[in-house]
């Protein structure tokens, strides 16, 4: 079960993030941390949530036990009290966190919270993904908060670590992307036979996530119809409200989804039962057809893997060989369970389903020796409507380079 005290025997500084200006997403200042011991005395999350307008996902870092003794530390989140505090009960039974990793270029979620995070923690060593920039100058990583004597750049060949008689990573290459950059590393924990990732790779859950539902008005917002709509707080309002949330941060605009005239919205606005600022003063411009959950169930599938449509649309598209060069190596290793950064964890998976989520890449799904299916689960077309249309008009302007073609 996740692991957190009650909030009436805390002081709201201890979930407090003052620095929540430096990427201010909702829930900006206040900033709740749930523990979770996944694997038994080896490797715990802590999840924290975070947002735009009430469309929330968790975002998650994971800790590790070193055999020499120790921690390793993968993406970490905000390093508030609270979560200093349950990092530091590690600390005590198993030793110092003695590495924290960077594992992606482009992911501010993750990126911003590194260097504080390594200040708290001053013996630490932090290793961080090749080929760092920051938007819109490219800044060096000292000036980016990362502490300068104690930070490293992975090097290519992950037998060159300190680390490397637990664990194995893959970089994905850079992807070019015009005015920035992707990539991510993949770490294997080799003993546990558990694969951590960033941003490519996801599962989503049927129910809301534990650290959603700490806080439900997000959910129960997202559980409307109409504006003037009051919705009880019951559990089917708040899976409702998390369904729809996931394919609001999954599509942006689903198929299922209308938006009405603004005039409507406004009309409808007086009708609503709180109008407060929270409430976007009664504002509520979404109106679903009563098929939409015909789209949540696709991507929910049972539990399946997938690359969210953003990448497969935006960013993976654009470097395809390599992307399966890379899904290639992480699946000849042997691991059972994944460690996302966002939505569900951890997965119970094999390395055949994890390789078979890149086959949106190829004209005919990969096989080998009987290893990879070659069935590729596709998306509903009509939902990556909006995301095809922004790739266009990206491509049009000349901001990004063009995709390129399946393999």
């Amino acid at each position: 079960m996740p692991n957190a005290p009650s909030p009436d025997k805390m002081s709201p500084k201890d979930f407090t993030w003052p620095f929540w200006f430096t990427l201010p997403l909702y829930p900006y200042s206040r900033r709740r941390t749930l523990r979770q011991e996944v694997i038994k005395d080896t490797i715990w999350t802590f999840d924290q949530m975070q947002g735009v307008f009430y469309v929330i996902v968790p975002i998650r870092m994971t800790v590790v036990k070193l055999n020499e003794g120790g921690l390793l530390v993968y993406a970490p989140v905000a390093p508030t009290r609270e979560c200093i505090r349950l990092v530091k009960e590690l600390v005590a039974e198993h030793g110092d966190v003695k590495y924290i990793i960077l594992p992606t270029i482009s992911g501010l979620e993750h990126k911003v919270f590194v260097g504080p995070f390594a200040r708290q923690f001053p013996q630490a060593q932090v290793f961080v993904a090749p080929n760092q920039w920051s938007f819109p100058l490219n800044l060096p990583l000292s000036w980016l908060g990362l502490p300068p004597q104690r930070t490293h750049v992975l090097p290519a060949d992950s037998s060159q670590t300190p680390f490397a008689d637990e664990f194995d990573y893959a970089i994905l290459d850079t992807i070019d992307l015009g005015p920035g950059k992707f990539a991510e590393v993949a770490f294997l924990h080799k003993r546990s036979h558990t694969l951590l990732v960033t941003d490519t790779i996801i599962s989503i859950p049927e129910n809301p996530p534990a650290i959603v539902q700490l806080d439900p008005y997000a959910l129960l917002f997202h559980a409307k119809d109409q504006a003037a709509d009051i919705v009880a707080d019951t559990p089917a309002n708040r899976r409702k409200g998390w369904q729809r949330i996931t394919l609001f941060a999954l599509y942006f605009s689903p198929s299922a989804l209308e938006v009405p005239r603004w005039a409507e919205v406004l009309r409808d606005a007086f009708k609503a039962p709180e109008r407060s600022f929270k409430a976007y003063f009664g504002l509520y411009p979404f109106k679903w057809r009563y098929d939409w959950l015909r789209s949540f169930d696709a991507v929910r599938g049972d539990g399946r893997l997938f690359v969210a449509p953003i990448l497969q649309t935006l960013i993976l598209n654009r470097a395809p060989q390599e992307t399966i060069n890379w899904a290639n190596k992480v699946a000849s290793w042997n691991f059972e369970w994944i460690i996302p950064c966002h939505f569900d964890a951890p997965i119970k998976a094999e390395p055949r389903q994890f390789r078979q989520a890149f086959s949106f890449l190829e004209r005919q799904p990969a096989v080998s020796a009987g290893v990879f299916s070659s069935s590729s689960y596709p998306l509903p077309e009509e939902d990556f409507q909006l995301l095809k249309n922004i790739d266009q008009g990206l491509n049009k302007s000349g901001i990004v380079p063009p995709p390129k073609e399946r393999l």
